[in-house]
């Protein structure tokens, strides 16, 4: 399929992560920052959270872009099942840290593919399982003030130098932790019709 032929792909992220990612593919793609309220439902389960953000996010973007191919997803962390947010601050950075110290905390990364042409969506949650290292207060303070992850759930940046405070990843698609599962989108792009390897044909 010839790249003028290809659907218009867009990514509702603001992320320079996610783009990374997105750009590991070689399929022409724009970035529009969603504009929805992120907050968390009563009572709503981390999964729920995770796919329900990850939807709205496609879907508001779908709204004003007709007949895109548009990608949304959303992460949550969690503990003994309490959700893991963005910490906004060191102080609250530094808590979460202590709190997961030697733990294994559960990223729930939800993917959702927006088809602007049928008006239907495909929709998955990759978990991600981290077991931290126990390291001491003086470490995880000196991280911070290094990475500044401040926007981060769970304020572990393992695509930089948050990976030194993990022990161990477990997870079927190693990019899930990251913000983008790859290879659960690439499925769903390969179900929406759109080619990788034979762009120029």
């Amino acid at each position: 399929m010839p790249s003028s032929a290809l659907p218009r792909l867009i990514l509702a992220s603001s992320s320079a992560y996610r783009r990374d990612l997105l750009g590991r593919l070689h399929l022409p793609f724009e970035a529009i920052a969603p504009d929805i309220d992120e907050t968390p439902h009563p009572g709503e389960t981390p999964e729920a959270t995770a796919l329900r953000l990850a939807r709205a996010k496609a879907a508001a973007v779908a709204l004003e872009n007709p007949g895109a191919l548009v990608i949304g997803s959303d992460q949550v962390a969690t503990l003994d099942g309490i959700q893991i947010g963005k910490p906004g601050d060191h102080a609250r950075a530094l808590a979460q840290l202590q709190m997961m110290r030697g733990r294994r905390v559960i990223f729930h990364t939800a993917l959702c593919l927006w088809d602007g042409r049928t008006g239907t969506a495909q929709v998955e949650n990759i978990q991600v399982f981290v077991t931290f290292r126990d390291l001491p207060d003086a470490d995880l303070d000196a991280y911070l003030r290094i990475e500044q992850p401040y926007d981060c759930a769970g304020s572990a940046k393992n695509e930089g130098l948050g990976i030194a405070l993990l022990e161990r990843i477990d997870s079927s698609d190693p990019t899930a932790l990251t913000g983008l599962p790859l290879i659960a989108l690439t499925g769903m792009l390969r179900r929406a019709g759109m080619p990788f390897f034979n762009l120029q044909q």
